[in-house]
């Protein structure tokens, strides 16, 4: 039989103040790191070792949904088009979704899955086998040495993933558009110059670096606050998961009403 603590700590009310406490803990988290780096405390070999295992070994599983992403936009999107008799505008619509929201988010998703869940594990684990109260012993802080490194590593891939994402994107609906429907890549091609703007180009990256420091900051946070042995290692990952998803797409509805809001159309212009 389950003892009363039990009990309460299985009700749903104790499992949302638990995830509250965790989600203020990273926020607080968010203010040390940025206090860190102005004070210049990044450890450069973690720094590398973690843009190594953020960047290069996540970059085909990222390019490889890119690429199938576009081309089922363009499938999707293509046969309404010719309908209407605006084909020609098939490219600039692609690049427009992949610039402002697909290759931004969907990425991020994606390092969410694989990256934010490795950060909350191992940290986690380092929880438990008190590896983090032997960094305390030698005078080192868990934030420059475990924190920081995971948060530049995010923010300077996750831009770049971003815009290798959306170029594939964009080339893997170019074939499909020529091969299925017909369209030409000179007018793919020219109605994505027409459409896009320098601020669509500019604004992938910057929801990539936001993104990236959220999955960072929460991965090491949920790490941090680990207790429960190997169960609590596998609820930790878990939850840390689920709150970089839910971070990503509440953080992303405000970053795009701030950057796109107002009445223009680049589709008008770019037809």
């Amino acid at each position: 039989m389950l003892n009363t603590t039990q009990l309460s700590e299985s009700t749903p009310s104790f499992a949302l103040g638990l995830w509250g406490q965790r989600l203020l803990s990273a926020v607080l988290l968010g203010g040390q790191v940025m206090v860190h780096l102005l004070a210049g405390k990044i450890n450069r070999r973690n720094t590398v070792e973690q843009m190594s295992a953020v960047g290069p070994e996540s970059l085909i599983i990222a390019l490889i949904t890119a690429a199938f992403v576009g081309m089922v936009f363009t499938i999707q999107v293509s046969r309404e088009f010719i309908n209407l008799g605006a084909g020609t505008a098939v490219g600039g619509v692609l690049a427009l979704s992949l610039a402002r929201e697909l290759a931004p988010v969907l990425t991020a998703v994606i390092l969410a899955g694989r990256v934010g869940s490795a950060f909350a594990a191992e940290i986690g684990t380092m929880r438990v086998t008190e590896q983090i109260d032997a960094l305390y012993m030698l005078k080192t802080d868990p934030i420059d040495y475990l924190v920081i490194p995971r948060v530049i590593a995010c923010c300077l891939m996750l831009p770049i993933l971003t815009l290798l994402s959306l170029i594939t994107g964009m080339v893997g609906g170019m074939f499909i558009a020529n091969g299925l429907y017909g369209i030409s890549h000179s007018v793919f091609l020219n109605s994505a110059r027409n459409f896009l703007s320098l601020w669509d180009l500019c604004s992938a990256p910057i929801k990539g670096f936001v993104f990236g420091a959220l999955i960072a900051i929460i991965g090491s946070s949920w790490g941090l606050t680990t207790t429960g042995g190997a169960k609590g290692v596998g609820q930790s990952t878990t939850a840390a998961v689920v709150t970089s998803l839910l971070a990503i797409f509440i953080v992303n509805f405000f970053l795009s009403y701030l950057m796109f809001q107002g009445t223009g159309s680049a589709v008008t212009q770019g037809l």
